[in-house]
């Protein structure tokens, strides 16, 4: 007694050929996404989670815009020279310092707690493509932190005095202070536990806020820490601003200062990022 055919001819279909695409539509072709897309694609998920999130609002528009009306309305601080244009150019350092450094730092940190950077690790998107997400993120709430200090500042008198030249300055110090603070940032939320992430980034931000030149003239400061102090990235991002605006200098050397930041921060962070 002889066993069932189980040639190619008597199995049903099996000498069928594989049926061609329909026409107009693209042969499959598997594989991840290019890396600028994805990295698109996590930013708009990030910009649009920040968006809705009521206390980084808080942290990110509202304090800034609350300083800036307090400390530049109210002599609350002796400065020399317009108040103004002294408190306007450390508003935006604080904005960056807000956006890119402690609420980047607190949001990464418990998503990293909560697992969902663990999801993300299984997806083709890498670190630096995670890192390269949350700076274009950073890079879009800041426009809106700019044009909203700006207006404000403009309201309450500031006039800045920086031509072209001081305008593309400033921009290049905002941009080399958001690497920074973003590297940094990762940096913390991607090697630290999450309350660990939270106390520290909320305490930097403080420090940041009494020592980094921002609310506060270094010259109040004893001579001797000065130049530590001035080292710090939001003092650089602080100090180079007002010499860009003010008077349209060339704050070469804080501009130096904020990219040796980033270029450390980034490359420890994309190195060091754990995703759970």
């Amino acid at each position: 007694m002889s066993g069932p055919d189980l040639t190619a001819s008597a199995v049903p279909g099996a000498d069928v050929a594989p049926t061609a695409p329909a026409a107009g539509w693209p042969a499959p072709a598997p594989g991840a996404a290019p890396l600028r897309a994805l990295i698109a694609a996590q930013a708009g998920l990030e910009l649009r989670t920040l968006l809705r999130n009521g206390e980084q609002l808080l942290l990110t528009l509202i304090i800034p815009l609350l300083l800036l009306v307090a400390f530049g309305h109210e002599p609350l601080v002796s400065i020399a020279g317009r108040r103004i244009d002294f408190v306007v150019p450390g508003i935006l350092a604080l904005a960056v310092l807000s956006t890119a450094f402690t609420s980047q730092a607190i949001g990464t940190g418990f998503e990293r707690r909560y697992g969902v950077l663990k999801r993300l690790g299984a997806t083709p998107l890498s670190r630096g493509g995670l890192i390269g997400a949350k700076t274009l993120t950073v890079l879009a709430v800041e426009v809106l932190q700019v044009a909203l200090i700006a207006g404000l500042g403009a309201a309450l008198g500031w006039q800045p005095h920086a031509g072209p030249a001081g305008v593309v300055w400033a921009a290049a110090l905002l941009l080399a202070g958001t690497a920074a603070c973003s590297g940094l940032a990762l940096l913390m939320a991607g090697t630290l536990r999450a309350e660990a992430t939270l106390a520290a980034a909320n305490l930097l931000y403080l420090v940041m806020l009494g020592l980094g030149g921002i609310i506060f003239p270094l010259s109040k400061f004893p001579a001797a820490i000065r130049p530590e102090l001035k080292l710090l990235p939001g003092g650089a991002l602080a100090d180079g601003l007002r010499t860009a605006l003010g008077h349209g200098g060339l704050p070469a050397a804080d501009l130096l200062v904020l990219l040796v930041w980033a270029a450390v921060a980034i490359a420890v962070a994309a190195r060091a990022f754990r995703w759970e």
